[in-house]
């Protein structure tokens, strides 16, 4: 049995495969937590790695290639003061950048893995199913058309690490799991801590504060519970041109939250455990703006805006999550048995706005031409129950040992739309008397637009772990899984590592998965406003099933599928030095995506359709293309003393290419391929996030003082244009940029220490380009590392 500590430093300089991030790890530094007295009280237990089910696992006993990142210090001491883009700055295969003029896309950040979709990421608590939002990404250069996880719902001080397993997990874990899973560990430790953080952009505006909180006390016979609490106040931030009425930047977000985690010893390895959670937060982005002229009477009112306008899309977001389990021994066997609930609700209110068919119609009647200024637009809900059996046992007397487990999962989602006030959808001066039906900005949700659905999903697994001699290992799984909307699958996979030498060690996996599509895909609908080369077009996104998608032609969704392979190798040429190597491909067929935007030009038999519904263009979720996702994860990590101090490097890289290899359109949209699956379209799949992502890392500690320097380089990246290169215009290409952070710590005791540092201290942006043809109408997209530039940012971290 090892401690935690241990775990991690053998991830770090043993021949294993879990691989640290030690520059921005906690035991990089002299006065980490632990080291400060918040140790944990589970000093003999064992470590649980992704991926593994393993009662008696350590950090080197599984054939894939882990990441094991100690969230300690950068709780600490961190210039990021949220979760995703914590980890953006971390780890090369993960990927999350703030959008922004992209609507509910930029209320929630969204993240991926290895360059794929934020919903083929699955994401883990404490080694259970956490849910997904409500939010289907339908703008912004990322993950468009995806669910996903909302990371920055758990505050950083409740977690004590983060696992990243960069392999595809379908068959130990369920849907979701395509590129990988993550697996967040929470804080189980006793003590208090507390951390005040500030920060702000270096033009003066986005200014964030971030009071965090963390207390772990004894509870019954050696229990523990762990209590954070956090408020987070981040400000809003405008790079737009000077006149220019749009508001381009960060989201102005308020939030709090609360987490409980505990557990509560009931004998010789028994436990009852338990996580709650629970954050509200409200946030408020900007639309494109209305101008006092053009956009009269049809999208603005000269008694209200005579100079014109900017709407606030405001979003109040409510997520809860919630574990209840009990762990026992019976006789050699370890049983687990779990609850989990998750909820994610987001319901929107548009402010400074109007409905300008309501104004025109009070105009026309002898009025000044007025009409509500903010409107309750309606919302969306998501929630998801999860009911998980497991048990496991090792055998020693087979070959060199063989752990074999087996369980059953059940699982029921529920997924609500809910409609605006009247006033927020509806045309009220009528056809062809100018004024725009809806709120400028974001029209309401429709009484058409209303949903109420469920489905219920139940799997069984068994997963076999044998080490066949002491340098051959083998796992292998199969999961059996049955939806109620569409049917079963049948996953499996094959791991196996080899230990060559003493300090080289070989991996690989083969594997199958799938990706169940999700309810919001499924059922979601609206219509809404787009603006193509500053021209405003009303666009429906059609549910599947409904009138639009059957009149065409658009088949009901089924499951993705996956084939993984990888290949890697891991070598320690000395106690301080440790590199790993990984080559992947995964291959999709029947990808669900967001299909281009079919109008009367384009498809004519569907004209007459939108023509009575009132909009200009549809769209639509469908199973319409292949893709093959080909990679390589590095890491390389070094510890020396250098002087009378300390210093760890840390070299992290993730190169990912992915390529949409077919198309494949229903029989009703054969010849329309190119509407399909637009240019443009088809590059937000490929080049979304930057194929190569590298992180440089320097940490120095001597004494009482520490620094930390890290390179972070982002590859190019090429977007599609609303025009398109048939129309002669080039797409959007976005140059290779390199940033860097630095910060400097001062220990004035144990328990007291004080951060400041600057992030992206060059001020690199992305490169320019025609802000008419980009997806936010800026002069350029959310990519890379996002368009704020240059930010300076202190933290006071203090133990009780």
């Amino acid at each position: 049995m090892m401690t935690i500590r241990k775990a991690v430093l053998l991830a770090l300089y043993g021949a294993g495969t879990v691989t640290a991030l030690a520059p921005f790890s906690a035991f990089a530094q002299n006065t980490s937590a632990a080291e400060n007295g918040l140790e944990s009280t589970a000093q003999a237990a064992t470590v649980t790695v992704v991926g593994s089910r393993r009662a008696n696992s350590s950090s080197t006993n599984t054939p894939l290639p882990v990441d094991f990142i100690s969230l300690s210090k950068v709780a600490e001491q961190g210039g990021q003061f949220d979760l995703a883009q914590t980890l953006q700055y971390l780890s090369p295969s993960f990927n999350s950048t703030r959008q922004t003029g992209a609507d509910g896309a930029d209320l929630i950040d969204s993240a991926a893995l290895r360059g794929l979709g934020s919903d083929q990421t699955l994401v883990l608590v404490n080694g259970k199913r956490r849910h997904t939002t409500a939010l289907v990404n339908l703008f912004g250069a990322r993950n468009r058309g995806n669910t996903g996880t909302d990371l920055n719902a758990i505050p950083m001080m409740a977690i004590s690490n983060v696992q990243i397993l960069r392999d595809g997990a379908a068959a130990q874990y369920g849907s979701d799991a395509i590129a990988g899973v993550m697996d967040i560990g929470l804080k189980k430790s006793l003590g208090c801590e507390a951390v005040l953080g500030y920060s702000q952009y270096s033009v003066g505006d986005g200014q964030s504060y971030l009071p965090s909180a963390y207390c772990g006390v004894e509870i019954g016979n050696k229990g523990v519970l762990g209590i954070t609490v956090e408020y987070n106040d981040r400000g809003r931030s405008n790079r737009a041109e000077p006149g220019d009425l749009r508001t381009i930047g960060d989201t102005k977000v308020q939030g709090s939250t609360v987490y409980l985690n505990g557990e509560l010893p009931n004998g010789e390895g028994n436990k009852f455990y338990f996580t709650l959670g629970a954050q509200h937060r409200k946030a408020s982005s900007a639309a494109w703006g209305r101008n006092g002229t053009d956009d009269i009477p049809s999208r603005n009112s000269a008694a209200m805006y005579p100079n014109g306008f900017v709407p606030y899309i405001n979003g109040d977001i409510n997520d809860v999550y919630g574990t209840a389990g009990y762990r026992w021994q019976l006789g050699e066997w370890t049983a687990d048995l779990s609850q989990t609930y998750g909820y994610n609700e987001l319901m929107y209110n548009i402010s400074n706005t109007l409905n300008a068919s309501i104004a025109n119609k009070d105009l026309l009647a002898g009025g000044k031409g007025i009409s509500p200024s903010s409107f309750d637009a309606g919302g969306f809900s998501f929630s998801q129950a999860t009911t998980n059996l497991d048990f496991s046992r090792f055998y020693s007397g087979f070959m060199n040992g063989v752990n074999f487990a087996f369980g059953g999962e059940y699982r029921r989602e529920n997924y609500k739309i809910s409609a605006g006030e009247a006033n927020s959808y509806i045309d009220a001066d009528g056809v062809g008397f100018g004024g725009n039906a809806g709120s400028q900005g974001f029209p309401g949700f429709q009484q058409a637009d209303r949903t109420n659905q469920s489905r219920n999903s139940i799997a069984a697994y068994v997963d076999v772990e044998t080490d066949v001699s002491k340098q051959f290992k083998v796992q292998t799984a199969l999961r059996a899984e049955h939806y109620s909307d569409f049917g079963s699958t049948l996953t499996g996979k094959l791991a196996a590592s080899y230990q060559l030498t003493e300090g080289m060690m070989f991996r690989g996996s083969l594997s199958t998965g799938f990706r169940a599509p999700s309810l919001q895909q499924v059922y979601f609908s609206s219509t809404f406003t787009d603006f193509i080369g500053g021209v405003p077009t009303d666009v429906v996104l059609a549910p599947n099933g409904g009138t639009v998608a059957n009149a065409a032609g658009i088949p009901k969704l089924k499951e993705e599928k996956s084939k993984n392979y990888s290949f890697g190798i891991t070598l320690k040429p000395s106690n301080t030095f440790a590199i790993t190597a990984d080559l992947y491909r995964i291959d999709i067929s029947d990808r669900i995506v967001l299909s281009g935007r079919f109008d009367s030009d384009n498809y004519p038999a569907l004209g007459a359709t939108l023509g009575a519904l009132g909009v200009g263009q549809a769209q639509f979720f469908v199973n319409s293309i292949n893709t093959k996702t080909q990679g390589l994860d590095l890491t390389a990590s070094h510890k020396t003393n250098l002087g009378a101090g300390k210093l760890s490097t840390y070299l992290g890289l993730n190169y990912s290419k992915t390529e949409v290899t077919d198309v494949k359109a229903p029989p009703s949209l054969l010849g329309f391929e190119d509407v399909l699956l637009s240019e443009r379209e088809r590059l937000f799949i490929e080049q979304g996030g930057p194929r190569l992502k590298a992180t440089l890392g320097f940490d120095y500690s001597q004494g009482s003082w520490a620094g930390d320097f890290k390179i972070i380089h982002f590859g190019e990246q090429t977007l599609g244009t609303f025009s398109g290169t048939a129309a002669g215009v080039p797409n959007a290409y976005y140059a290779p940029k390199t940033s860097a952070d630095t910060s400097l710590t001062y220990a004035f005791n144990e328990r007291t220490k004080l951060t400041l540092g600057v992030n992206n201290i060059f001020n690199v942006k992305p490169s320019e380009q025609n802000p008419n043809e980009t997806d936010n109408g800026f002069k350029y997209d959310s990519v890379q590392f996002g368009l704020n530039g240059t930010a300076y940012f202190a933290r006071l971290w203090m133990k009780f």
